[in-house]
């Protein structure tokens, strides 16, 4: 079982950057393969960013060289830097964890970029 507690959402203007963090508990985080998603109204959930427990990162096409992904095994922390933001990137943003057959879902963090 992994519980996942994302945070660092927020309002911000369009240009601004973002750092959201995603904190895991109850098991060996470092096993885990782990990503962001967005949700914006309406739409299902889109995967953002993934990163594998060697590493390994893959972007969406439309946060390639704006968003990065990274993490911290010591910490247990997955973060996703966003920067040069969009009003199209307004979403709620779930963090996700994979390994085998478990998948596990954090709460969500809403990020609102506006005037």
């Amino acid at each position: 079982q992994v519980q996942l507690v994302e945070s660092g959402g927020g309002l911000v203007q369009p240009g601004g950057s973002l750092r959201l963090s995603c904190a895991a508990s109850g098991s060996i985080f470092s096993i885990y393969a782990m990503g962001w998603y967005l949700q914006a109204p309406g739409n299902g959930r889109e995967l953002v960013a993934a990163i594998t427990s060697g590493g390994t990162t893959n972007y969406a096409d439309s946060v390639k060289g704006r968003f990065t992904i990274s993490r911290d095994n010591a910490k247990n922390t997955v973060y996703l830097q966003m920067n040069s933001l969009k009003p199209e990137d307004t979403a709620v943003y779930y963090c996700n964890a994979r390994w085998d057959q478990f998948e596990y879902w954090g709460q969500g963090t809403l990020v609102t970029v506006s005037e």
